[in-house]
């Protein structure tokens, strides 16, 4: 039969030759990915409404307790304490240091710092730490300043504080990001307030970064410095919205923003979909800041660049000087943040100290770890870095907390099978601190002198924007700006309108979840080895590429145009920018130096003034110094000791670091006749250990070489039981050391609760 109804046999034998082919397959399985990444972004805009519609939204995995409101304070703020409490089978020691994770408000909601089991908050709590959270509510308080943010946070510290009684040190406080400055700035201003001081992925010096790679850093005097962040404010009504910083974020990377992103969930949907919208619930999360808070963040630190400075001033008259805090301070960033590289992590070092003599005699001890390859979000979030970094540095935050003044690096390396004294390190890892210098931090590649003129040419040029905004403009636009128009603007925002736009408020995706339903039942995925996968992945990576060249023509034409009008002579000397000028450093950079060399006669009266207990400490610091390296199986070996013997004068954690310093002072200044100290006083007292112990506690880490070895070896025959020309043998792995024998405890009238004083010093005084 034939005719125009006809059917042709070998037409239907093409069709089904075709539904049964590789392209057949691949059609279905891509109709089959568009329902449900529609599904997905339905889904996602749900989560969206639901989160914003949530009175405190947050995206922590672990549950919690209120314990403070910043809206109770007498400068009332939107922040507030919680007590993360711990998931079932871990166990917290309340005696032990507390943890407090500051999460950062720079345009995103709370929550990602103990957003996977994984996280920084995991790993407090699965070293036995008891752990607490500052967060905060989307809308700030009318008025509300960084200030004020600040006094929150210290009246939140200290209600940890007085749930701690039995703990005798101060807290741990860890900072990401924005939060990270901020710490950093409290503890200046009130030194007596935290323990060590964790700062990741925070950025403090804001013009440091290296060409071709830190683009972000160029964008205030792109815009002509500050005046813009403050128009902003001015037309949301006084409200600063955060999905501008947000935006900004973006930018950076256009073809993860535009395609990358959900081009992976689209291709792997049947396993990508959960992890997208758990991330993307946090990423869509924007809050918002007060106008005074962004021109405070904008004016005095990303284009001023003041607080290494000492420019920062509190509403008392006070200023804030990064040299006042007394904490030790862990600085964690990484290769691959193009947020917060490492030269703005760390380069506020060079600015405050001029010589490594300046750190040692600020008493300030300052470690540093850098990732190989984590993003800015991963210094946080990843689950891999969580697991390594941010857990070796909480449990061994107590050794952090006693090492001497100075420039340390912490180094991160596998535990081998059956090396030496494994059970004396927690984990899959070994943590080591390697001692470094300023020129370490140099070496990393900071600004040049044309680097730092063109940006102090930027905050010259800032702030008469500034000011001519504020004296014409700004009246102008108050008098035509009001909340509602500022509501619908933050509205429209294309990184709202986005979610909102594929959600359940959408008549046309009313069908969607049906429609995915039914394709999940009858799911028919492309063969791994489909050839038209792989055609579509290399497209993706074109198009990807593509976008990573106009990413880079876009950043080298920003810093060339950058380095053109603000490299320009006759501009730097209008404005008054020169050498002298351009980098803003404190004044008295050699502070404390002076003050140090002239209590070294002090010092030596003291040399000898020790007992048996001091000289052994002091033996133990003699021998490791040579060894260029502090592991963390010594500390623990110590810690085994101080375990045993609670009651033994000074083996508190707080009175063990001040004897530490001391030493460490004696010995870099006197180190020959605090050596001959040792010998005179173990004539005269028995030690508080043997020899075979003292030679156990120095080689949990290791055998003995070298020039540790040779120090060794000197001191060894201090011992009243040294035998000569035998070295005793270690003790067997897993032994814990033995006791000691403890000394007389001091009167009740000479004891005094640790960090009660204003400021620490052990160092030589005149």
């Amino acid at each position: 039969m034939t005719g125009p109804f006809s059917v042709n046999p070998s037409a239907g034998a093409k069709a089904e030759a075709l539904f049964r082919s590789d392209l057949g397959d691949y059609l279905i399985d891509v109709a089959q990915r568009n329902v449900l990444m529609l599904d997905v972004l339905r889904r996602r805009g749900d989560n969206y409404l639901e989160h914003v519609a949530m009175i405190a939204p947050h995206v922590l995995g672990f549950s919690f307790e209120p314990v403070m409101s910043g809206r109770n304070l007498p400068r009332p703020v939107n922040y507030w304490l919680v007590r993360i409490i711990p998931p079932e089978g871990v166990v917290t020691n309340e005696a032990s240091r507390p943890f407090i994770v500051v999460d950062p408000r720079a345009g995103h909601g709370p929550g990602i710092g103990g957003m996977k089991p994984d996280s920084e908050i995991g790993a407090a709590l699965a070293a036995g730490h008891p752990c607490y959270f500052i967060g905060f509510l989307p809308d700030p308080v009318p008025g509300q300043t960084i200030e004020d943010v600040g006094c929150a946070e210290a009246a939140f510290i200290e209600a940890v504080i007085k749930r701690h009684p039995d703990y005798p040190g101060k807290p741990c406080v860890i900072g990401n990001c924005q939060a990270g400055w901020a710490v950093l700035g409290l503890a200046a201003a009130r030194p007596d307030l935290m323990g060590p001081i964790m700062a990741a992925g925070a950025p403090l010096a804001y013009w440091n970064g290296k060409d071709g790679l830190n683009p972000m850093r160029y964008s205030g005097g792109m815009l002509g410095g500050s005046w813009l962040a403050s128009l902003t404010g001015d037309l949301g009504a006084g409200i600063f919205d955060g999905a501008y910083l947000v935006q900004n974020f973006e930018k950076l990377n256009p073809a993860n923003t535009w395609w990358s992103k959900l081009y992976d969930v689209w291709s792997q949907v049947d396993t990508e979909a959960e992890r997208f919208l758990s991330f993307e619930k946090w990423w869509g999360g924007h809050v918002l800041l007060n106008r005074e808070e962004i021109e405070f963040i904008v004016e005095e630190l990303f284009v001023g660049n003041k607080l290494t400075k000492g420019e920062v001033k509190l509403s008392s008259g006070k200023t804030i000087d990064l040299r006042e805090v007394t904490s030790p301070i862990v600085v964690f960033c990484s290769w691959g943040d193009n947020i917060t590289p490492p030269q703005q992590a760390l380069g506020w070092v060079t600015d405050l100290y001029a010589s490594d003599l300046a750190l040692i005699a600020a008493e300030q001890t300052i470690v540093y770890c850098i990732h190989p390859q984590a993003g800015h979000l991963g210094v946080f979030v990843s689950s891999s870095v969580a697991r390594k970094e941010h857990t070796e540095l909480t449990e061994n935050m107590d050794l952090i907390d006693i090492l001497p003044p100075g420039l340390w690096e912490a180094v991160i390396t596998p535990r081998e099978p059956g090396q030496d004294y494994a059970d004396l390190a927690a984990g899959k890892h070994v943590l080591r601190f390697e001692p470094r210098k300023l020129d370490d931090i140099r070496a990393l590649g900071l600004n040049t002198a044309e680097d730092d003129r063109r940006f102090a040419t930027v905050a010259k040029l800032s702030e008469i924007n500034a000011d001519l905004y504020k004296t014409w403009l700004r009246p102008w636009v108050k008098a035509v700006a009001n909340a509602p128009s500022a509501e619908l603007s933050r509205r429209l925002n294309p990184l709202r309108s986005q979610f909102e736009a594929f959600s359940h408020n959408n008549s046309f995706l009313r069908g969607v979840p049906a429609l995915a339903e039914q394709v999940r039942r009858n799911r028919r995925p492309a063969a791994a080895g489909n050839p038209f996968l792989a055609w579509q992945q290399m497209a993706s990576q074109n198009i990807a590429a593509s976008l990573d060249l106009f990413r880079d023509i876009r950043d080298s034409a920003t810093e060339l145009l950058f380095k053109q009008v603000y490299g320009w002579p006759a501009l730097q000397q209008a404005l008054g920018v020169s050498d002298e000028t351009a980098r803003p450093v404190p004044a008295d950079r050699e502070r404390g130096v002076a003050e140090l060399e002239a209590g070294l006669a002090g010092l030596r009266q003291r040399v000898s003034d020790i007992d048996a207990n001091i000289a052994v400490l002091r033996a133990f610091m003699f021998v490791l110094a040579a060894g260029k390296s502090l592991d963390e199986r010594i500390f623990a070996a110590l810690r085994r000791l101080q375990k045993k013997h609670q009651s033994l004068e000074g083996t508190t954690l707080w009175q063990f670091k001040a004897k530490v310093r001391e030493q460490f002072f004696m010995l870099r200044f006197d180190r020959e006749e605090a050596v001959a100290a040792i010998a005179r006083v173990l004539q005269k007292q028995a030690p508080p250990i043997s020899l075979e112990e003292f030679h156990g506690i120095l080689t949990a880490a290791g055998p003995l070489e070298g020039e540790a070895l040779a120090r060794y070896e000197r001191v060894s025959r201090m011992f009243p039981d040294h035998a000569p020309g035998r070295e005793p043998p270690a003790p067997a792995a897993g032994t814990p050391p033995p006791t000691v024998r403890a000394a007389p405890p001091k009167p009740a009238a000479q004891r005094r609760r640790p960090g009660t004083g204003t400021r620490r010093r052990t160092a030589p005084q005149k």
